[in-house]
This record gives C-alpha cells, structure tokens and sequence, in this order.
C-alpha cells in the first residue's frame, strides 16, 4: 500500500487520510507478519482438518483488513477517481485473490503493507532497509514457490530447502538452473522475484553511489572550512600589521619640524 498523500493536498480529507495511514500502519503491519507465519504454517506443516481451516479464516481476516484499508483511504482521498486510478495496482492486489487461483496475490498486498512500515520506520537507513527487503522478499517468495510446485508431477521444487535455494540463485540474479519452476504460476512468482531481485540491486548500486559522493562532499567541505580559517587568520594578522604600520609611523603635526624646516598652518616667512 502507498504512503503517498495526494490528490487535493490543501483538503481536510487528506489530512483525515494521513491520520488513518499513520493509526492503522503498526497494526496492518502486525496482521502482515501473522499472515506470513499462517501461511509458512500451512505451507510447511501442511496441518490439514480443522487447524488448516482455521489459518485459512485466520488469513482471510488479515488479507479483509487490507481491503478494509483501502477502501477507507479511497474514501478519505481528496480526488477519488484521481487516486483511485493512481492506485489501481493496489486495487488489483486486494481484489484479484479472491480468486482462489490468485491467492498467492494476497502476499503481495502483506509486502506492501510491510514496505510501507518498515520504509517509515528505518528511513534513511538504506542498509538495513535493503537487507530487511531482501530477507522479506526471498522467505515468502520461497513459500509461494513450494506451495505452487510441489503439487506438479514434474516438479523439481518439492522441498523448503529447495526453494530457498532457488529463492537465493534467483533475486541474486546467478539462477544456477538445478531447479526451476515448471507450472505457470511458478513461473509468474520466478519473473516477480528477478524483477525484485534486480531492484535491489539497483538500491545496493544507488546506496554505495550516495554514500561516495556523501563521503566527497564531505572531504570537500572540510576542506572549504579549513581554507575559510586559513583566510581568517591572514585578515587577522593584515589587521595587526596595519595596526603596528599605523603606530611605528610618524605623524605629521602643524608647528612640527621636518629637517630644520618650520611648518606652519599659514605661509613660512623668508628672510633675506
């Protein structure tokens, strides 16, 4: 989900829209993290009965809670049909999983909801933020892939070992080809996380540009600081010389005598 708050940015509806974003981000992100672990659970153990049908409402009632918040900030948007096409890609996360072929849609709407809060949350910390993303991104993605292939006769994915192996080779863009996904959503969720794989790197690249030229300006002012003292201390001492010029110089007074000579204010009489 976007943080962004547009469309009529003067309108009392956006800031009633701020308000919910920043009341309803921790808890979202809380429902995005027990979403994760129902799903991981399910996935993994694979409980069955009773316990799968209840991570199943489990689930359904925190993928409810982000369609909840979507429509309430499409109804605090300043210009609705604006932000709504704005933000159509959000739409197509909450809507599409009901769908029962595109569930798997339903993490996506977890990891921005998770985007959301962790970028407010370690901003400016690009580092951490990266590594959290990467970390985030190879679990579900690892999850999603297991849960898809494995029902495939010509599955070469069939473990959690497996899959985050291939999670690995494939956001770090090297994709070893040992394992590869055979159905057609394997291949959707393969394309999703080279495309993320691919944007971290360009994060990783943009991160350590930032930082030389941070580093650059850096050296560059404290080298502008320095030269600045420098000019300070040389005006300082101009201003003594002139001060000691000023008091070893000699004035000259009216009635003074320069070489025996009388000076005076009005004209020097000649005598024969």
């Amino acid at each position: 989900m976007a943080t962004e708050v547009d469309d009529g940015a003067h309108s009392p509806a956006i800031s009633q829209q701020d308000r919910w974003i920043h009341l309803t981000e921790w808890p979202l992100a809380i429902a995005g993290v027990v979403f994760v672990l129902c799903y991981a659970v399910e996935v993994l153990a694979q409980p069955g009965g009773t316990a799968e049908d209840l991570l199943e409402a489990v689930i359904f009632i925190t993928w409810a809670g982000f369609v909840i918040d979507y429509l309430v900030r499409l109804g605090l948007a300043g210009e609705r049909l604006r932000w709504f096409v704005r933000h159509l890609p959000e739409l197509l996360i909450v809507a599409l999983p009901v769908l029962r072929p595109l569930r798997l849609l339903r993490l996506l709407a977890v990891l921005a909801v998770l985007h959301r809060v962790a970028g407010q949350a370690i901003r400016g910390r690009v580092l951490a933020y990266t590594v959290v993303a990467c970390l985030m991104l190879i679990f579900v993605a690892s999850l999603a892939i297991l849960d898809t292939e494995r029902g495939s006769d010509d599955a070469t994915i069939r473990n959690f070992e497996d899959a985050l192996w291939w999670s690995i080779t494939t956001v770090t863009t090297i994709g070893y080809g040992d394992y590869a996904p055979t159905t057609l959503t394997g291949r959707m969720i393969a394309v999703g996380l080279m495309i993320g794989g691919i944007s971290l790197i360009g994060v990783v690249t943009a991160s350590i540009a930032t930082w030389i030229v941070e580093r650059v300006n850096e050296t560059d002012e404290a080298n502008l600081a320095a030269t600045k003292r420098q000019i300070d201390a040389l005006h300082d001492e101009v201003r003594d010389l002139r001060a000691d010029i000023a008091r070893l110089t000699p004035q000259a007074h009216p009635g003074s005598t320069t070489n025996g000579a009388v000076v005076g204010s009005g004209d020097a009489e000649h005598r024969p």
